[in-house]
């Protein structure tokens, strides 16, 4: 997921989208722990993800 689109959502989807994100890096780590997983680039795309909505987050709140 881009910056931009990002920047767009509302505080309110951020929040879900990153609860959303969340679970699918939780349940992708179980899947990794068990060689359930293929694509283990995804992880570092999911936590990308989480740090850009937690940024946009943090600079509304300032």
């Amino acid at each position: 997921m881009k910056a931009q689109d990002v920047r767009k959502k509302s505080t309110g989807e951020l929040q879900k989208l990153l609860g959303e994100i969340e679970s699918e890096l939780r349940s992708f780590r179980f899947g990794m722990a068990g060689a359930h997983t293929k694509n283990v680039r995804k992880s570092r795309e999911l936590k990308a993800d989480v740090a850009r909505i937690n940024l946009v987050i943090n600079e509304r709140v300032s």
